[in-house]
């Protein structure tokens, strides 16, 4: 049995969306008919193409980071009431306002209906549910606690969409002051300046230097403001363009970790990151080299990635964690002290998911900290701005005062 969408007119005339549970599309639309619907549309449920790299994969719509905690969390609450995973499935499907997140949990439901684990169901959804969280699933699934499992993936999760959620309101204020301090400049230069500046010129006397590169720069921006979008966008396509090359990536993510600032926020937020993902695996009864594995593609630094992949190898041939850590070179001591501690006293998980906390909340201050001294800086460039505007278009009309 699989999950379809459809899209039914009822006996108003209105259209009516929702997902049904049926052994084919025709059968689908009979049911529709037997409810007294017509159907209009009747698709399978997003995701269930059996590939995740078709065509139909490309359009469908992915869970978010609050609908993934959602979805974990009540998951994690009706399998501890003693539910089957297939009508707590069911559950969560219907308590969904989205319809694209019912779709979604309906479509894992007709899999694991089918006989497929929980983790291999939810590996049809890959671009939502990613290889760390399959891999807790299943071990979970394995021993026989996955409630339990479910609610330390879920709490891993509510951390991490906090941790984003917090640093993306505090950029909110300095990028919208950013568009605007452009924003106005700029139509400055293209409506206000030429105007004001073609009064000055009628008179026929000596400009200033800095009126002179305000005519300048405002002849620039009206006449040739296409191509100086064109050639922005050009910049970001070439650099997007050259990024997408590993060699080129790695050695880009490699410099980022010896620029000032960017190097403490990138090796903080990698150490958070992996050691969160090696925590979560862990406790969850995965083995340390496959937790490892695992938990060097959470990093999104290519370089430092390539390193922990090489200290994975080392762990495999019976190195310890702390010094398969310490060889990549590019993590807090902190938590190399906590990794050695953990091993030592066989509370690994607890120290990694401990050192995990405290990383992502120095991540936090530093962004923070970052955006409050970028404001002031944003509001004394604009203000600069505008000075030399003010400043350019004053001088000649002093020199006229002085000249009568």
């Amino acid at each position: 049995m699989a999950a379809f969408e459809y899209t039914a007119l009822n006996a108003r005339g209105r259209q009516s969306r929702g997902v049904m549970e049926a052994d084919s599309l025709r059968q689908t639309r009979q049911m529709l008919r037997d409810q007294g619907l017509v159907p209009l549309t009747v698709t399978p449920a997003s995701g269930q193409t059996g590939s995740p790299r078709s065509l139909a994969s490309l359009f469908s719509r992915n869970l978010g980071g609050l609908d993934r905690v959602l979805f974990t969390r009540q998951l994690a609450t009706l399998i501890a009431a003693g539910l089957p995973i297939e009508e707590a499935l069911n559950a969560v499907a219907q308590q969904s306002e989205k319809q694209h997140v019912r779709a979604l949990v309906m479509g894992v439901r007709s899999r694991v209906l089918e006989g497929y684990s929980l983790a291999r169901a939810l590996g049809e959804y890959p671009n939502s549910f990613g290889d760390m969280y399959r891999s807790t699933v299943a071990a979970g699934e394995q021993s026989g606690h996955l409630d339990l499992v479910l609610e330390n993936l879920a709490d891993y999760q509510e951390r991490q969409f906090e941790s984003t959620r917090d640093v993306e309101m505090a950029l909110m204020y300095p990028v919208v002051l950013t568009v605007l301090a452009f924003g106005i400049v700029g139509a400055l230069m293209i409506y206000v300046v030429p105007d004001m500046v073609g009064v000055i010129e009628n008179v026929g006397q000596t400009l200033p230097v800095s009126t002179q590169i305000l005519i300048g720069l405002s002849e620039l921006m009206r006449d040739f403001w296409w191509l100086i979008s064109l050639a922005v966008v050009g910049l970001v396509l070439a650099g997007r363009r050259l990024l997408a090359n590993e060699a080129i990536r790695q050695a880009w993510d490699r410099q980022k970790l010896s620029l000032p600032l960017v190097s403490r926020i990138s090796r903080s937020s990698s150490a958070a990151r992996y050691a969160n993902t090696l925590s979560i695996l862990t406790s969850s009864g995965v083995p340390l080299v496959e937790a490892m594995d695992i938990a060097a593609n959470v990093v999104t630094n290519r370089w430092l990635r390539s390193r922990l992949a090489e200290a994975t190898q080392r762990v495999s041939e019976g190195s310890s964690l702390r010094m398969a850590l310490e060889s990549v070179g590019q993590f807090p001591p902190m938590l190399l002290h906590m990794v050695g501690s953990g091993e030592a006293s066989g509370e690994l998980d607890t120290m990694l998911d401990r050192v995990a906390v405290y990383q992502q909340a120095e991540v936090n201050r530093v962004v923070t900290t970052l955006v409050r001294l970028f404001e002031p800086l944003m509001l004394l460039f604009m203000g600069g701005m505008v000075m030399f505007i003010i400043m350019a278009i004053l001088l000649p009309i002093l020199n006229m005062n002085q000249l009568v």
